[in-house]
């Protein structure tokens, strides 16, 4: 399985690496094109969210693809291959699966146990189901990845308690300003966060909110879906920040935008109108950041950001059911990496029986030939006769190499039946590649994981365990 994951995250980099990482919703597109126009990347997605941005893909080879990966990435970021390399991990064939499985099911979150990366995969893959850059592979391991994350929500509780970076911020928030009940918010960001925010805020007991967005049908949206739950909201376009940050108790931003979008200038003004005394609160969770650095440094400001959540939340773990969960995903990968191994064995099996069908074919037609006269009714009762037989025994063998190869190393019973049988190679990988867009190679079964490594430093780990499986991490 020449499966390759590329990335970095909350656990391997600095909020300010993620933030030039980081790839927009309209860039997306570029990136993934970029990818398959690389000499050895042939299908495609990526994952990026306000922890991580996560490359999968199906490679050629193990070392292109990731000089592939890391180069696209680069040049996204502006950042050399060298320096953006002290903060990547890479995982390639059963470990990437470990990985994506674990992703989903919440565990690798900066919040463990929040299901909005579910929503995030979902829609990663979407986005490159409609570029056109997934195919057979990845289709079934992104499917697979979002029914694992659902089993591992649907059997532990590894979110009873509703936590997300966004509820994790607002209890921040609510420390800081003693409450949000009677309070005024100001919601820059109308997008899926953003609707999570004002929803986790209508529960907090918010006063009022005022919603700012730069499509200003989204804004006036989601303040109707508040107003019908009697929440006073409204909606201020971004020019009129100033005049909304002047009133504001909560400010809170989640845009996607690149760039700031609230400035120094515009809370300095702001506060030129503030009752004295009175402070005011950002958490922005926005990747990049929407508010700009200097914002922390005013008179009576706060500022909650990705940042101090990542400090702060760095060593938390999910106790036991986090320990149910990783079970879960163990067992997972391990029934996957098994069908894929079978699945890898099925071309060898068809063509024995190819093979097996020919000789019976070529017999018979000698008998033919040799025997013109033999009756047509024994004719046909020696040709059910023989295939019968051939079908008996090829029976056992082909059933038990299929259960055989779902073990790690289990391709070596496919390569003995190649050699038993002189089948072709070629024949046999011919018979297992898909038409169409769904066309790839055949896969290597072993699973490496190189963590935080260098691309000339994950050669030299590649090549000290070349026959690691995923299962035995």
């Amino acid at each position: 399985m020449n499966l390759l994951n590329v990335g970095l995250s909350h656990n391997s980099a600095p909020v300010r690496v993620l933030e030039r990482v980081s790839v927009g919703a309209d860039e997306v597109t570029k990136l993934l094109d970029e990818l398959l126009h690389s000499d050895n990347i042939t299908e495609a997605f990526l994952v990026s969210t306000c922890n991580r941005v996560e490359v999968y893909a199906v490679a050629e080879t193990f070392h292109g693809g990731l000089d592939d990966v890391t180069s696209v990435l680069s040049r996204h970021s502006g950042t050399e291959v060298s320096e953006l390399a002290d903060h990547l991990y890479v995982y390639y064939a059963g470990a990437a699966v470990e990985h994506l499985f674990s992703v989903a099911a919440g565990l690798d979150s900066m919040v463990v146990g929040e299901a909005q990366i579910l929503g995030q995969i979902r829609q990663a893959y979407g986005v490159a189901d409609e570029a056109g850059t997934v195919g057979k592979t990845l289709h079934e391991l992104a499917q697979q990845a979002l029914r694992v994350g659902k089993r591992v929500h649907a059997e532990t509780e590894i979110d009873s308690a509703g936590a997300s970076v966004v509820s994790e911020a607002l209890t921040d928030a609510e420390s800081v300003l003693g409450g949000m009940a009677g309070r005024s918010a100001l919601l820059i960001g109308a997008g899926s966060m953003g609707a999570l925010a004002a929803s986790r805020l209508k529960r907090a007991g918010i006063g009022e909110m005022v919603i700012a967005n730069r499509t200003a049908a989204n804004g006036e949206r989601l303040a109707n879906s508040l107003r019908d739950e009697d929440i006073e909201a409204r909606t201020v376009s971004l020019s009129e920040l100033p005049a909304a940050l002047a009133t504001a108790d909560l400010v809170v931003t989640c845009t996607g935008a690149v760039g700031a979008v609230v400035t120094s200038d515009v809370v300095a003004e702001a506060l030129s109108t503030r009752t004295a005394g009175n402070p005011l609160l950002f958490c922005d969770l926005g990747l990049p950041r929407d508010t700009a650095p200097e914002v922390a440094d005013l008179p009576g400001v706060t500022v909650v950001d990705l940042e101090s959540l990542q400090q702060r939340l760095a060593e938390r773990s999910g106790g036991s059911e986090s320990e149910r969960a990783a079970g879960i995903v163990a067992e997972e990968m391990r029934s996957y990496l098994a069908g894929q191994r079978s699945a890898e064995v099925t071309p060898t099996v068809t063509a024995l029986r190819r093979r097996a069908a020919e000789v019976v074919d070529a017999e018979l037609l000698r008998l033919d030939s040799r025997l013109p006269e033999l009756d047509g009714n024994v004719r046909e009762e020696l040709t059910r006769t023989v295939r019968r037989v051939v079908d008996k025994l090829l029976h056992a063998p082909t059933v038990r190499v299929k259960q055989l190869a779902s073990v790690p190393g289990g391709s070596d019973y496919a390569e003995a039946l190649r050699e038993l049988f002189e089948l072709d190679p070629q024949t046999a990988a011919v018979i297992g590649t898909p038409s169409g867009d769904d066309a790839q190679g055949p896969g290597e079964g072993s699973g490496v994981t190189v963590s935080r490594a260098r691309p000339s430093q994950a050669s030299a780990v590649v090549r000290e365990h070349p026959e690691q499986d995923g299962e035995d991490r």
